[in-house]
């Protein structure tokens, strides 16, 4: 029947992956003609946003990130009184950081989120899951070893890389001119 009415006999793809292929189209079509915003979220511990944003230099991409001083993190919540108990510290200063981090999410085009294998990145989860509700395109990048923790982060994400050289690949192409 679908033959006779001119559709194709091919496996139909699910609705909602065609609405994020769609969404992710069009803010792709918008990047290449405007400058990529590229949203670093995750681990703080080594280089790897230092290699993304190299590795993409004279592409015309522009990056933001979460602030990756640990101890600055801490404080950003400082400005608005001394706390005795640590937990309103933290409360404090999550709230400030969460308004620095919620603003460059709902600006940047893609986001990457990396995930070390030494720490538990409960804010690379937490931002993960904020792209992923308001329909922003991710690539997760972390090893093959934490695969199984984070099985829903991925199938969520549009791309999982395993190095930032791939990051850099897929960024530089999805800029680059047809």
């Amino acid at each position: 029947m679908l033959m006779a009415l001119g559709w194709s006999a091919q496996i139909p793809i699910p609705f909602a992956l065609l609405l994020r292929i769609t969404s992710f189209s069009k803010s792709i079509s918008r990047a290449v003609n405007m400058k990529l915003n590229v949203y670093l979220s995750g681990e703080i511990h080594t280089d790897w946003r230092e290699q993304i944003i190299a590795g993409c230099k004279g592409s015309g991409i522009t990056f933001s990130s979460a602030v990756t001083n640990h101890e600055a993190s801490d404080a950003a919540g400082d400005v608005l009184g001394a706390e005795e108990n640590s937990f309103w510290r933290d409360h404090k200063s999550a709230k400030v950081n969460a308004m620095r981090i919620s603003t460059l999410i709902e600006q940047c085009d893609i986001a990457v989120i990396r995930f070390g294998d030494k720490y538990k990145q409960w804010n690379a989860a937490f931002d993960a899951g904020y792209c992923a509700a308001k329909g922003k395109p991710y690539i997760t990048l972390h090893g093959e070893e934490i695969i199984h923790p984070l099985k829903e982060v991925d199938a969520a994400a549009y791309a999982w890389a395993t190095t930032p050289e791939q990051v850099v690949e897929m960024l530089t192409y999805i800029v680059a001119e047809s």
